[in-house]
């Protein structure tokens, strides 16, 4: 069977706009408009609240995990397989085709992808990701620190997996490059932090 219904399958999930759908249907407004207009679970709850980002939160992250553990081993044996599909599926989400084209910045539903073939090196990012929250309050620079960490996470805690440490990397400089309106606001001082509400200019993953 060919690939490509696999990688439009996975294209497609990852493009479900659910903090865009949540807002639609809970206020009747654009969340492209709201907040920093950026479609991930951070401007969902600065928007909402806690309510209804943490289970966007989840399912963006399943958007991730989907393809690649449920698509990858129906799709073919390639060892790439699952983790192109789940990169499709990170693709889907910044660039979804229901949204214009726009999106989050892909680090839940790349936290699935490696969630789905890398649970160990997953754990150890989301610590990081809890604890760099916890104490800087900034969601985006627990973003890229925990995407910059994921390839050695992997190389320590997969050895069978090593050969997911080069995409992981490329994947990582994608997420900082997504991050780079978000650095500089870091560097100027006018990130807004974790817990702050309202309609504030900050970036969500």
């Amino acid at each position: 069977m060919s690939l490509w219904p696999w990688f439009l399958a996975s294209y497609l999930v990852g493009a479900i706009p659910t903090s865009w759908l949540t807002v639609k249907l809970v206020r009747g407004e654009d969340l492209r408009t709201l907040g920093s207009g950026n479609l991930g679970a951070t401007n969902l709850y600065r928007v909402l609240g806690l309510r209804y980002a943490v289970p966007v939160g989840v399912f963006d992250l399943l958007k991730g995990t989907i393809p690649v553990a449920l698509f990858g081993p129906r799709a073919g044996d390639g060892p790439f397989v699952p983790l192109l599909l789940g990169l499709t599926a990170v693709a889907g989400h910044v660039f979804s085709v229901f949204v214009g084209f726009r999106g989050g910045k892909g680090v839940a539903t790349g936290a699935g992808v490696v969630l789905g073939l890398t649970p160990w090196a997953f754990l150890a990012a989301f610590v990081v990701w809890l604890l760099v929250v916890k104490a800087t309050g900034y969601v985006s620079l627990a973003s890229v620190v925990g995407a910059l960490i994921l390839p050695a996470a992997v190389w320590l805690l997969h050895p069978e997996r090593r050969d997911l440490v080069g995409p992981l990397l490329a994947l990582a400089i994608v997420i900082v490059v997504l991050h780079r309106a978000n650095l500089l606001r870091l560097r100027a001082g006018t990130e807004p932090r974790f817990g702050r509400r309202g309609p504030a200019r900050g970036d969500a993953p």
